[in-house]
């Protein structure tokens, strides 16, 4: 009898654990090699490789945007699962350090193997990030 989380419910917890700030597991949901591809040609935009790059540089560097006392609030809004691949949708509000109004509705493609994330492939309206979350930034080189 196999013990390992199935796809949906890794993917649950890590959105949980991002929603509640619990960064242990957050670090815990991802496998060592996990790679996270963001769109665009935004700052950010590109492929993150690795569990530390994601969540100390990628994550972490998203949170340094927002305004301190002011947390990101993320409701899990559908999550839908087939095998190893599970697409959740989510709505991210808050307010950026320079005081706009972040409000977004996003969705990412997860894989789950040995109850870890190793990849997530993440759908957001760039534009509206670009706007509010990265203002002044440089595109990132393609």
């Amino acid at each position: 009898m196999s013990t390992t989380p199935d796809a949906k419910a890794v993917v649950v917890r890590y959105v949980e654990a991002v929603r509640d700030g619990d960064l242990a597991v957050i670090r815990d949901s991802f496998a060592e090699d996990a790679v996270w591809i963001y769109p665009g040609n935004l700052s950010i935009s590109g492929r993150w490789e690795g569990r530390d790059h994601i969540i100390d540089d990628f994550l972490g560097g998203m949170g340094t945007r927002l305004q301190e006392g002011a947390p990101l609030v993320i409701e899990l809004t559908n999550v839908v699962a087939e095998g190893d691949q599970v697409v959740a949708e989510w709505s991210s509000t808050g307010t950026t350090a320079a005081g706009a109004i972040y409000d977004n509705r996003c969705s990412g493609t997860y894989t789950v193997r040995d109850g870890r994330i190793v990849e997530v492939r993440e759908y957001a309206d760039t534009h509206h990030v670009a706007q509010t979350l990265l203002a002044g930034d440089v595109p990132a080189a393609k």
